[in-house]
């Protein structure tokens, strides 16, 4: 299958997760992602270590974001090395970065000079607070930009601290739109001829991931939201919203009749809850009547039994129970990579296309493994 992006060349010199993020989504679409990487050291996150666990010299949080690229070593810094990448910038289509604002403009890669050498280039950046106001020069990371966007505030219980969710999320919505903006991008250059530059920050993105609860709170006179006192659950949903203990696990119930609740698990006290307004007035003690009335019962009963009269439910699962569901098995979404007699067991892209599911062989690159490649490339061009 010809992928959608095939012929497509995107310079990558973005460090750690957003920006990468969004070039393996490219490259899993086709395009030739090329990584422009310090000699040696190569970009920081081959030192980013999850849990201390390296693949072939590179930490495993490096290979699970930029497989399928390749990988080209310069010094910004040395004029050669510099003329190089610039010969790169010639003939790409897309280039993006992460640096902190006037990074670029020192090394002589900034939009004003690059759209000059091509001028059809869509160039990205990725920041953590936009290249304006009292923020701009503060770090960029995904810990941070959650901390500082409210977001940690709508996890957990009533009574915990602030709970930062467990995977880099502030990384994964930025990510996700940057693809967003160069894609968009390219579509207007496909009809113009026209470049453009395309910036998205961290903290916008995890503003903007917030886009429900925000929207509630702008709209209801500025009243934070009320956690769950003991569930953990959305905090602008009503019950039965939330996880509950089963007797042998976690049940999850989503937006539903609390009258129909009744019936299935023979609450006649939750009969008079008929309208929103009750409900969310007498949220922990409707909870609770749930809770206790759940945790009598195993999990798979209560699935069978809710599931057959479209109560919306789900058991809770750990990695290790997803991986053994036929559910799970059936979408194929793990792949191995392979990189010398190195391999790496992780996910495939989540997209089909025409049916056809994207996956890619090939593990992250050795620092500088494709410089021979692509100055050839340059030469014979």
């Amino acid at each position: 299958m010809m992928r959608p992006l095939e012929g497509l060349v995107v310079l990558e010199f973005c460090q750690y997760l957003a920006g990468p993020w969004a070039g393996l989504r490219l490259a899993d679409m086709g395009a030739q992602v090329i990584k422009v990487e310090r000699p040696g050291t190569g970009e920081a996150c081959r030192s980013l270590a999850t849990k201390n666990l390296m693949v072939g010299g590179d930490s495993l949080v490096f290979h699970t974001i930029n497989r399928g690229k390749q990988s080209f070593a310069a010094n910004l810094k040395d004029p050669d090395d510099l003329q190089q990448v610039k010969q790169l910038v010639k003939r790409a289509d897309v280039m993006t970065h992460n640096f902190r604002p006037g990074v670029m403009n020192k090394l002589g890669l900034d939009y004003d000079v690059v759209r000059q050498l091509n001028p059809r280039i869509v160039y990205g950046e990725v920041s953590g607070y936009g290249k304006e106001g009292p923020w701009r020069d503060k770090p960029g990371q995904d810990l941070l930009a959650q901390s500082m966007t409210g977001l940690m505030y709508l996890n957990g219980r009533r009574d915990s601290p602030p709970v930062p969710i467990g995977v880099a999320a502030a990384d994964a919505i930025c990510g996700v739109h940057f693809a967003q903006g160069l894609l968009a991008a390219l579509v207007r250059r496909g009809k113009t001829g026209q470049g453009a530059l395309v910036e998205v920050s961290l903290v916008e993105s995890t503003i903007d991931m917030q886009f429900e609860a925000l929207t509630t709170y702008l709209n209801d006179g500025h009243r934070l939201p009320n956690r769950s006192h003991g569930f953990a659950a959305h905090p602008y949903q009503g019950p039965p919203y939330g996880v509950y203990p089963t007797a042998d696990g976690y049940l999850a119930l989503a937006m539903g009749s609390l009258p129909k609740l009744a019936v299935q698990l023979q609450l006649p006290q939750l009969k008079q809850f008929v309208d929103s307004r009750s409900g969310f007035q007498h949220a922990d003690a409707i909870r609770d009547l749930i809770a206790d009335r759940l945790a009598r019962h195993c999990t798979d009963d209560w699935l069978e039994q809710l599931e057959a009269a479209d109560v919306w439910c789900a058991e809770v699962l750990t990695y290790e129970q997803l991986r053994q569901r036929d559910g799970y098995r059936v979408l194929q979404m793990e792949q191995q990579v392979q990189r010398d007699n190195a391999s790496v067991r992780t996910l495939r892209c989540p997209i089909r296309i025409d049916g056809q599911r994207l996956f890619c062989g090939s593990a992250a690159p050795v620092v500088g493994a494709d410089n021979d490649t692509l100055t050839r490339e340059l030469q014979d061009a």
